[in-house]
């Protein structure tokens, strides 16, 4: 079988052929592209799904993804993700080894047609020239005959004819014989050019045509091949992912049979379980007797009168009274202030800073002022005092009410929550600290291996350099180990590990750092015992003159001094007369220590014993750009 014997005559239906086929291969290049597009455009659609679904990192959401069903339906997105990843490969591989393989050869495919035709036809056309040559040498060995016999009728006319002179006969006899070896002559022309004709005819159609068909038709064989080929790629392209696809809908059926119905009731009960006791019997109450009402002990409508004695946590009395209490009610007591937010120090009173005397009779303020008072309060300062020191580590030790009102969490003891809830919060609690101290150690133990490789190699730094970083970590260490035996004892207490402490101790071993905070939690504490809601004005200042005096605003005192974040250049002559300033030169330059707030004052300090409020526009202030990005990252917090 072969196209040069049995397509000799077929050269513009095989170009036809030809150039069919290779349409055919950019049609199916074609489809496999547009194939790639839908599995990329289907993988990115999964992804977006998937992502859709997920829970959204540090939100309320992701909390919810500790049960087993969500766990499950959270791994099933992961595996989406996966899986459509492998149709990206998909897409990937039939871009790669079928649409690029395809697209070089249909133009390679292109350039030899190209050039077999044209071989083809330039044998067509060399033919087609020795067949004019045969046809141009046949008619002028006719036309010769026709001469010569012409010639030789007038010969034999003028022979027979006795009136003609024999010169004319010689004449005629002459031209006779000259005809016919003209038309000898041509005939052997004739019959060269036919011999010659007959021979390339036989090599056009017995050679060379079916040389050049033969590479066509083996072209074209080439090309089904390939196609063949690249459908079977195609097929395996996708087989090749069928196993990790597989395992992708193996591992959903897994996270799907993993779902355990009584794991999520058990984890119910842990998230909201209260540790109360529910409320037992109302007793009877005999209003037969107008003058002697008598109240149950039990009952939920007990007098103020009669509940002055502290509530013990966990008791019984409390557990009745929990359920019955509005959330926004209870939490409003717990962070109702009871002192106003300082005053700004004015232009006409220089001495009236931040840290000057607080009215401690006021009316109600909102909670922003409650926070501007922390602000400004002297556990401010102590957290300026410690930017150096690490500006989270004194948050976590020593402002931890601030947080817990931005928070809206309550007392740092989490006393307004139910037992069960507080003993989470108090482990959790304990947890975060401990991990704050190995990360502190391992801080440490870095510097100390440090600190070794100086020693043995001092041309690598100095060892003395390190000593001060060192202190720092191990005091707070320190610190955090301190939090760490409060937290757990108040896990102790709520876990019935340690006797209960009376709310008067707690006030005495200092777990309520201000006044104000002790006030708000007594009168949650009177909220708790008055089983009708009520709470007084009256009730909340007697409790608050009840708290006595603590150490604890002396604990500043002793603290070293406040660092400095800047400096300055006085431009003007101040004299300092009223209490908090201080009188500086002109041309006097200064360290700044407390950035103006907006109320037209700054902090400046001269020496270590020395230091107060200048007005801000009598000084130039120079701040550090660390220590100023790290004081503006506390005034936000305190926003």
């Amino acid at each position: 079988m072969s196209w040069g014997t049995e397509l000799w005559d077929q050269f513009d239906n095989l170009e036809k052929h030809t150039q069919w086929g290779i349409d055919v291969l950019e049609k199916y290049i074609k489809f496999v592209k547009e194939r790639t597009e839908i599995e990329l455009s289907y993988a990115k659609q999964l992804r977006n799904l998937s992502k859709k679904y997920q829970p959204k990192k540090n939100s309320k959401e992701e909390e919810e993804y500790r049960y087993t069903s969500t766990k499950a339906f959270l791994a099933t997105l992961n595996e989406m993700n996966d899986y459509a990843g492998q149709h990206e490969v998909i897409s990937e591989n039939m871009t790669s080894l079928i649409t690029g393989e395809l697209t070089r050869y249909v133009q390679e495919l292109k350039q030899e047609r190209k050039s077999h035709f044209h071989d083809g036809r330039k044998a067509q056309q060399h033919i087609e020239t020795c067949w004019k040559q045969l046809e141009a040498s046949k008619r002028r060995f006719e036309r010769d005959c026709k001469e010569a016999d012409r010639a030789q009728q007038y010969f034999e006319k003028m022979d027979a004819d006795i009136n003609v002179t024999k010169a004319d006969v010689e004449k005629a006899r002459q031209q006779a014989q000259l005809r016919h070896q003209m038309a000898e002559d041509s005939k052997a022309e004739y019959c060269s050019t036919l011999q010659k004709f007959n021979s390339e005819q036989h090599d056009h159609y017995y050679t060379h045509i079916p040389n050049i068909f033969q590479k066509i038709q083996e072209m074209e064989e080439r090309r089904i091949v390939r196609i063949g080929e690249s459908m079977k790629t195609f097929a395996d392209v996708d087989r090749q992912v069928i196993p990790i696809i597989g395992k992708c809908l193996d591992e959903i059926t897994k996270a799907a049979e993993s779902i355990d119905h009584k794991n999520d009731s058990q984890m119910v009960i842990e998230a909201f379980k209260s540790g109360f006791e529910p409320p037992g019997d109302v007793d009877f109450e005999d209003f037969t007797q107008p003058m002697k009402r008598t109240v149950s002990e039990s009952s939920l409508s007990n007098s103020r009168g009669d509940g002055k004695s502290e509530p013990k946590f966990g008791g019984k009395s409390k557990g009745k009274l929990w359920p019955f209490i509005k959330k926004n009610k209870l939490m409003s007591l717990l962070t109702s202030p009871h002192q106003p937010p300082p005053p700004p120090p004015a232009s006409a009173s220089p001495s009236a800073v931040p840290n000057g005397p607080q009215s401690p009779k006021q009316q109600k303020e909102p909670l922003s002022h409650r926070f501007n008072e922390f602000m400004t309060s002297k556990p401010k300062i102590h957290c300026f005092r410690s930017l150096k020191r690490g500006l989270s580590l004194k948050l976590i030790t020593l402002n931890t009410q601030v947080w817990s009102l931005i928070e809206g969490a309550g007392p740092e003891d989490f006393s307004n929550l139910p037992p069960e809830q507080r003993r989470k919060k108090l482990q959790q609690k304990v947890d975060e600290l401990n991990k704050d101290i190995q990360k502190e150690m391992d801080q440490r133990d870095a510097l100390t291996k440090m600190k070794d490789v100086y020693i043995k190699n001092p041309q690598m730094g100095d060892p003395a350099s390190v000593d001060h970083r060192l202190a720092e970590l191990g005091q707070n260490i320190e610190k955090l180990r301190l939090e760490v035996q409060k937290f757990e004892g108040w896990l102790a207490e709520v876990e019935g590990r340690l006797p209960m402490r009376t709310e008067q101790a707690r006030r005495q071993s200092g777990l309520y750092e201000a006044q104000n905070t002790s006030a708000v939690n007594s009168c949650a504490q009177d909220r708790e015992s008055s089983p009708d809601g009520s709470y007084t004005e009256e009730q909340s200042q007697e409790t608050e003159m009840k708290v006595p005096a603590t150490d604890f605003d002396d604990e500043f005192d002793d603290e070293e001094p406040l660092p400095t974040i800047g400096t300055c250049k006085a431009l003007y002559t101040f004299e300092g007369q009223n209490e908090g300033t201080i009188s500086v030169a002109e041309g006097e330059m200064l360290y700044v220590i407390e950035e103006d707030k907006g109320d037209g004052w700054t902090r400046i300090r001269r020496n270590e014993d020395e230091e107060g409020y200048v007005p801000t526009s009598y000084v130039e202030v120079y701040l550090d750009k660390n220590a100023k990005d790290v004081y503006k990252s506390l005034q936000k917090i305190s926003e």
